[in-house]
């Protein structure tokens, strides 16, 4: 099985394009509800739940793990892959960062993501090693994700509070807006009607579905080793809000979600 977490339901929007890209293969989900979101908290906590999760995981015989969070890729990514380095595990920044260079004509981006994410500025960083010549603003959204995880995902509310986040950085004529966060992809109507059609709206979890197959298709040995069939779980670790409407605008169907907090 192909393992895959996120501090709630964001990580959905990464095990969306996985289906589009491996559909043959079976997933496992976790996604952490009992303490989200992880981009207001400290880099301990992201690092000591993003471990303890990595671990259940790897009890639950995955054979390759998919980091589909934002602020745990960078938090904690570099963490994980240190202390399982038996384990191919893909976070959701390192492979977008080219593709999303490749995107920007007037050589500015922005980032939008939580606290956590925008303060360690790893996105920043890894997009400036690519191109120096980058400019780069970002700005932290930290209600999208309390919005997303309670359904706000339209409407009056959502649009306004979306036009307060991102007014300053529309400012900045960039021509590319990174959606550092898994969540976000859930809003990224909302979020393209604010910014315009002249800027382009990258979900990096498209480039990571993308690698996650080259990789796989790569390793026939790995390939072999995962569990293939449409028989997916999706594990949480309290009961998530609207998940009916979440799944439905990832999947067009119900998700039946098995609650189980294994770490109190």
């Amino acid at each position: 099985m192909i393992g895959i977490f996120d501090s709630g339901v964001g990580g959905l929007t990464v095990v969306k394009e996985i289906f589009k890209y491996l559909p043959e293969y079976q997933i496992i989900y976790f996604g952490d509800t009992a303490r989200l979101p992880y981009g207001t908290k400290g880099a301990d906590f992201v690092k000591k739940y993003s471990e303890k999760i990595t671990n259940w995981l790897l009890h639950k015989n995955v054979k390759i793990i998919v980091i589909a969070c934002n602020t745990a890729s960078a938090q904690a990514g570099e963490y994980i892959k240190n202390k399982h380095k038996e384990v191919p595990i893909f976070d959701m920044i390192n492979f977008a960062a080219e593709e999303i260079v490749s995107k920007t004509k007037n050589k500015k981006i922005g980032i939008i993501g939580t606290p956590g994410t925008i303060k360690s500025n790893t996105w920043g960083k890894k997009l400036e090693k690519l191109d120096p010549s980058l400019k780069i603003y970002l700005k932290a959204c930290p209600l999208f994700v309390p919005m997303v995880e309670m359904g706000f995902t339209k409407g009056k509310i959502t649009e306004e509070i979306a036009n307060e986040y991102l007014k300053k950085i529309k400012e900045k004529n960039i021509d590319v807006l990174v959606l550092a966060c898994t969540h976000y992809p859930l809003l990224k109507k909302v979020i393209q009607e604010v910014m315009g059609n002249k800027v382009e709206i990258i979900n990096p979890a498209e480039s990571v579905a993308k690698h996650l197959k080259k990789y796989i298709n790569n390793n026939p040995n790995l390939s072999k080793k995962i569990k293939k069939g449409t028989a997916h779980k999706f594990f949480f670790s309290d009961q998530p809000y609207d998940l009916k409407n979440i799944s439905r605008l990832c999947f067009k169907k119900k998700i039946i979600p098995i609650i189980n907090d294994p770490f109190i």
